[in-house]
């Protein structure tokens, strides 16, 4: 009835099973490959741009230092030149607090400082969250 005994035909069905797999294998390890590839180069992608946000980062961070110490310079300055010793008693704040050896242009000075800093702090944060 068949040509050939069911033994020959049981081997010849796991020799075409196991080609098939090793062709799927082979498909697969391509599909594989390609896939890694994809992935190197969205990495390499994402390691240039946050290479570049990097730098971007160190020049507002620069630039933000520089006015920040440029504006301190200019509070000291103008807070430094409100008192001359030899014109006289300078106006006090109202309410001022008692401090030892404290001054109403070291404590103005002190005020414009830490607004400064504020105001410097938050431009910052806005340069870097725009980013």
């Amino acid at each position: 009835m068949f040509p050939l005994s069911i033994l020959s035909y049981v081997k010849i069905g796991f020799a075409t099973l196991l080609l098939s797999g090793c062709f799927y294998g082979y498909i697969e390890h391509n599909r594989f490959q390609i896939y890694k590839a994809e992935i190197q180069s969205i990495a390499e992608k994402q390691i240039a741009e946050n290479q570049a946000k990097i730098k971007e980062q160190d020049l507002i961070n620069k630039a933000s230092k520089e006015t920040y110490e440029a504006k301190l310079s200019a509070l000291k300055s103008y807070y430094g030149g409100l008192h001359n010793s030899s014109s006289g008693q300078m106006p006090t704040l109202s309410n001022t607090s008692s401090t030892a050896n404290g001054s109403t242009s070291d404590q103005l000075l002190a005020c414009a400082y830490t607004t400064q800093q504020l105001v410097s702090l938050q431009d910052w944060i806005k340069e870097q969250a725009g980013l």
